[in-house]
């Protein structure tokens, strides 16, 4: 009798669940567990991996930054290198940047305007960011476009997170190429000649298939002008008018926001003048970037 009172009284309490129900809900809440779990460490992985990709390309950037002088003054030579990406990609942004080249021989007068463009690698904020306004520079660790010396780099590497640009928001490593300057006295007799001798790469768009990833650089010429009896010669950077409609601007060494950030933009040598008239050398190596070109 008891049993049955109880059977009854439980049949008609609205609040009582039956195991079944409690096991669906209970599996339901285990189940939804687990997904919050998997969403959790697949966001972990997803960053994890990306931030060992970004690593990874800021030293592919750094490789290819360098390659382009062993590139560039060897007419014909070519040369590709591979790299891995899941969540980044590297693009080539023509005309970009413009050296212009000045001398003084009396009066100043106009050399000439050689204009490059860069390669970046970026990868999306989403995954890798360090903040709008980031800036470093790896490689060479002097900001100037101009760098003395016979191992000095005709490009620079840097990293500049620029979120306005009108390509979208991005992290970005940079090869952009500088200039090399080399000076050296001959003396014959009683009588001494200076030399001033300038070298940049003009980078340009080459065949873009993107059949890999992989990006190459190809000589396709070099252009040498020679000028005597120069006192001084003046090197002015500036942006294309068409790259700063995109965002991209010079800055300097200072700036919080802007993508480049040299030295300075314009660039005096010697600074007060020589006595001595010189001869000023400058090489052009005209060098196309390809990508995706099947390895």
């Amino acid at each position: 009798m008891t049993i049955a009172i109880q059977a009854k009284n439980l049949r008609r309490d609205r609040r009582a669940i039956t195991p079944a129900l409690s096991t669906i809900i209970v599996t339901s809440a285990v189940i939804v567990m687990v997904l919050v779990a998997m969403f959790f460490a697949n966001n972990y992985l997803q960053s994890t991996l990306s931030q060992s990709e970004y690593k990874a390309n800021r030293q592919f950037m750094t490789t290819e930054g360098l390659q382009i002088d062993d590139v560039a003054w060897t007419i014909g030579r070519t040369q590709t290198s591979v790299f891995t990406s899941k969540y980044g990609n590297v693009n080539f942004e023509p005309g970009v940047i413009t050296y212009t080249f000045e001398v003084n021989t009396g009066t100043w007068q106009l050399v000439g305007n050689y204009t490059s463009g860069i390669v970046l690698f970026t990868i999306p904020t989403s995954l890798v960011s360090l903040g709008n306004g980031y800036f470093e520079r790896i490689y060479p660790t002097n900001g100037s476009f101009l760098q003395q010396g016979s191992t000095a780099s005709v490009s620079q590497i840097f990293v500049s997170q620029k979120n306005s640009l009108a390509r979208g928001s991005g992290l970005r490593i940079v090869a952009v190429p500088t200039i090399r300057m080399l000076n050296s006295t001959i003396v014959i007799g009683a009588q001494q000649q200076n030399y001033f001798k300038f070298y940049l790469p003009v980078l340009s768009r080459g065949i873009n298939l993107y059949a890999s990833q992989s990006i190459t650089q190809t000589s396709t010429g070099v252009l040498k002008l020679a000028i005597p009896n120069v006192t001084q010669i003046r090197v002015n950077a500036s942006i294309t008018p068409a790259a700063q409609a995109l965002g991209y601007d010079l800055g300097n060494l200072n700036s919080t926001t802007s993508f480049f950030r040299f030295q300075s933009q314009s660039m005096t040598y010697p600074p007060t003048g020589s006595l001595t008239p010189s001869t000023m050398e400058l090489y052009i190596a005209n060098v196309t970037v390809s990508l995706g070109l099947s390895t």
